[in-house]
Formats: structure tokens, sequence, C-alpha cells
């Protein structure tokens, strides 16, 4: 290799090593373009959405305590029913039996009222008596109950598993369900627990009568959170005279919690971490971008609630670039909305 040759080289690789350094600087002072927008609270109505399953407000399942043939059933998938209506008469021969006993006992009773009264018997007698005849009255009560079953509050008879002369064997007889009034359990995050009370309006509405809102009223909130969920139930009540709703039926409900001072953003400007669910947003400091992550409240059309003890008023957020950029990276504002 000549003298020449070597020079070249020479020169090539000192071009080479002034080249890289202003590389590196050229890349570390890029600047990016963003637009951004200056945050402010803004008065909002505070709803909260849910979903839930209508439930009839009280089913029972009508089943006796005894076995054995069931004589008749008195009525129909669909009926309605008041409370006291005999729904099913089981075989009565055990009825017929206690209460030929029940009869001649107190006829016993009565004789024995009459000879305590004259002293021809003692007292400790007549107690023992009497006490056999009380509870051959329970027992009378509870098999009357138990053969001539009637129903514990009105409502629409929605299931029937047996016919007249079967055995009943266990499985219920018929259902009861309450429908003019129903009811909804909802699950609700654990954060608005102290806001959340018994009594407080509710608007449920379904998909098969859109232009509808039906009312309902918080009846009961559970006193636990659910450890796994984070979240606790109430139960909703929902009159339902004109029986429009139904047990069974998907439907939405929205709790109103008054007005609220709030920061909200445009929904796009909020990132999403990668290979996690958590959120943040950049903010304008002295030129260069700060990474925040945030906690997402509720959405507004285009615009979504931010919530972080980082964010202010008169913050600068950026809503257009974003994408672009890292915590710390070099930015200028070509545009504040």
């Amino acid at each position: 290799m000549n003298f020449k040759t070597l020079a070249i080289i020479a020169l090539a690789a000192t071009t080479v090593v002034a080249c890289g350094p202003k590389q590196e600087e050229a890349t570390e002072d890029k600047i990016e373009n963003v637009e951004t927008t200056r945050l402010t609270k803004s008065s909002i109505s505070r709803v909260l959405d849910f979903t839930a399953t209508l439930q009839g407000y009280e089913t029972v399942n009508i089943a006796p305590s005894m076995q054995g043939k069931i004589e008749h059933i008195y009525t129909e998938v669909g009926t309605n029913v008041k409370k006291g209506d005999l729904l099913v008469r089981m075989d009565q021969n055990q009825y017929n039996t206690v209460k030929m006993n029940y009869s001649n006992t107190e006829i016993e009773i009565a004789r024995m009222d009459a000879l305590i009264a004259s002293g021809s018997i003692s007292k400790q007698a007549y107690d023992q008596a009497k006490l056999g005849f009380d509870q051959l009255k329970e027992n009378l009560d509870f098999i009357t109950a138990n053969t001539f079953v009637k129903a514990p509050f009105a409502g629409v008879i929605s299931a029937k598993n047996y016919e007249d002369g079967e055995l009943y064997s266990g499985q219920p007889i018929v259902v009861l369900t309450q429908i003019t009034t129903l009811k909804a359990i909802i699950s609700i995050p654990e954060r608005y627990f102290p806001v959340i009370s018994n009594g407080m309006s509710v608007e449920m509405t379904t998909d098969i009568y859109p232009d509808e809102v039906f009312k309902g009223t918080i009846e009961i909130v559970y006193p636990t959170i659910d450890a796994a969920t984070h979240t606790f139930k109430a139960k909703i009540r929902i009159p339902n005279s004109n029986l429009k709703l139904r047990p069974g039926m998907f439907a939405n409900a929205s709790i109103a919690m008054g007005s609220d001072e709030v920061i909200t953003v445009p929904f796009q400007s909020v990132q999403k971490m990668v290979g996690s669910n958590d959120r943040y947003v950049f903010v304008n400091e002295n030129g260069t971008a700060k990474r925040i992550f945030v906690t997402l409240g509720q959405r507004f059309d285009d615009t979504i609630e931010i919530i972080s003890d980082e964010i202010s008023e008169g913050m600068q957020v950026v809503t257009l670039g974003q994408a672009k950029l890292v915590d710390g990276a070099n930015m200028n504002v070509v545009k504040e909305n």
C-alpha cells in the first residue's frame, strides 16, 4: 500500500469521527411540534351509569313441607293471584286425621276446665293435658298450611312443574313472582360508598322502550365491600304498576350525583401505556414534555374527565403530536387551542 492510499484512508476515518458527535447532537436537540389546550375546570352533571337485570321484587317457590299426592292445582302459568288465594290442595288424609284428634282433644280439655274448677283433678294433670293440646294445635296449623297452600303475596304464576294427581317429590309445584314491583341489584365502585344512600332516585331505561324513563329508588345499600372487585351492591326498587317491565329484562340504571367541578381533556390526548392499563397525558413544562399518569372519570362526548394530584388549572396538555413524545422530550407549541 503506497503513501497516497494511506493518506486517503486516514482522511476518511477523520471525517467519520468528526461527523459522529454532530449527528448524535442533532438527535438530542430534535424538537417535536405539538398543539396544546390550556386546562380549566368546568361544571358537569355527575351521573353514574350501571347495567342490571330486572328481577321480581319477591319470588317464592310454592313447595309444601310434606310430600304426598297433589289433589289439585288451582292456577296456571301467567295467572295473577291475590295474597291469600288458594294455589294448591295436597292429599288430605293426614290433615283429616290430625283434625279429628284435635277436635276430640278440644272436647276433653273443655271437660277438664270444669273439673279443675271444682277441684276434681289436679292442676298438674290439667297442665299436662293442656300442653298436649297446644302442641296438637301447632301440628294442625302446620299440616293445614301445607295441605291448603295459599299465596303469601300478590303476584303472577311464573312456573308450574306438576299436574293434578302427581306425586309431589320436592321440586316446587308452582313459582309465584311479584311483578307489580321489581328490583335490580347493581355493583358500584367502592369510591362512591360515602355518597350512595338509601332513598336516592334512579332512572331506569331499556332498549325495548328507548324513549321512556322508569323511576326507581335505592332501597338498600349493602354494608360491605367485595375485596375481589372493590365494589359494593345496592338494591333498587322499581314500581311497575303498568307491567311494561318484566323480570329478566336488561336495563340501564343512572344515578344523578349532582354537579361537580372537574378538569376534562379531549379524549384523544389521553395515551395508554403499552402492556398495562395505565393512562397518561403529556403537559408542557417549560418547553419539555412531562408525562403525568391519570385516572379516567366520566366521559362527555369527545372529552373525558381526568383525575390526578399533579394536574391543575392553567397547565397546557398536549392534544396533537403526543404520540411522538417521550418523557422529557423537547417540543414546540405551534398552536394553543
